[in-house]
């Protein structure tokens, strides 16, 4: 879906330079937010499709009902702290495909409910990147916060798209962007193990998950087969959580720059 290469995305020049925050300070803790908000759309859907095929239910809806909060909470951070009507609008558009999912999620799971809940998922997605992109087209030293928070969302990505294949979505999409989505958290990884402006203790972090990451990435491209659901959840949820150690450390080292 995405092409991933450490630079920035051009959105366009009148929107960068209309964009004003309400305090300069907080914009790597808003970009870290941000990008955040692109992972959770794609873990609420993930849970959702756990849930609804009655998979790890229990931890599923646990999970939904903290994202939804969480979610809510960053939309309203990002909506009082950028200052920019088309963020604004955005931020209005992707609300109301959330008041959608969270509707839909109360429904009986079927597969066409299924269907309508990855098309949200992806608007969610596409209005969170842009804000991502918006934030940092004019700030360079943040780029490495949107290429590594990336991470996060692909690798909850990988988890819908596995369950959403197994509920019964069994299109060719569902196949094609499960190894999309793969491949690109395979290039990214590659990249960030090769930026030169790692510490050594981020570096030790990546090897880590470089680690993990060869040991299951064959078990996701698997789809087809099938039939390691809880462990497609599992791994992909430690993924996110150490990826977001990662994104975390790398903020800290641009504090101040």
């Amino acid at each position: 879906m995405f092409q991933t290469i450490i630079k920035t995305a051009t959105i366009g020049t009148l929107l960068v330079s209309s964009m004003l925050f309400a305090d300069a300070a907080p914009a790597k803790h808003i970009v870290d937010v941000a990008g955040k908000q692109r992972m959770l759309t794609q873990r609420m859907a993930k849970d959702y499709f756990y849930a609804g095929r009655g998979i790890n239910k229990s931890n599923a809806l646990k999970q939904l009902k903290e994202s939804l909060i969480e979610f809510k909470t960053a939309q309203q951070t990002l909506n009082s702290e950028i200052k920019d009507d088309e963020i604004h609008n955005l931020i209005a558009f992707v609300d109301m495909s959330l008041q959608e999912f969270e509707a839909l999620s109360n429904e009986a799971y079927s597969v066409e409910n299924g269907t309508i809940m990855l098309d949200l998922s992806e608007s969610m997605l596409e209005g969170s990147d842009y804000v991502v992109k918006a934030l940092t087209e004019s700030q360079q030293a943040n780029v490495i916060l949107d290429i590594s928070g990336k991470t996060r969302m692909l690798s909850q990505r990988i988890a819908k798209y596995y369950i959403a294949y197994q509920a019964g979505v069994k299109d060719d999409n569902t196949i094609i962007q499960m190894k999309e989505t793969v491949k690109e958290f395979d290039d990214i990884l590659k990249q960030l193990l090769s930026y030169e402006k790692n510490t050594p203790e981020i570096t030790a972090e990546l090897k880590e998950v470089e680690k993990m990451w060869k040991i299951v990435y064959k078990f996701y491209l698997n789809i087809e087969k099938g039939g390691l659901p809880k462990i497609v959840y599992s791994t992909t949820d430690n993924i996110t959580a150490k990826m977001n150690e990662i994104v975390g450390m790398y903020a800290a080292t641009l504090q101040g720059k």
